[in-house]
């Protein structure tokens, strides 16, 4: 699976991730692979992936909108 994290200013990252969870207006959820289309209100929190190669992330994010189609997953960040 693909995640790509977008702020105005850049592509923050671009990578192959096993798992990402976002933090939505509605509560915190998880994607994974073969996870349905969604698009998604995010808020202020935790936003956290695992890259292919075993490596937890973490950080915060002020609010933005998710995207999930087809394996990959855009995060547009405000």
């Amino acid at each position: 699976m693909t995640l790509k994290i977008i702020s105005a200013e850049q592509i923050e990252f671009e990578g192959a991730v096993t798992g990402v969870t976002l933090p939505g207006v509605m509560g915190m959820f998880q994607v994974l692979k073969g996870h349905a289309a969604l698009i998604a209100a995010l808020k202020a929190g935790p936003m956290s992936y695992v890259t292919e190669a075993g490596e937890s992330v973490t950080r915060d994010i002020h609010g933005g909108v998710a995207d999930v189609k087809d394996n990959v997953v855009s995060v547009c960040l405000y």
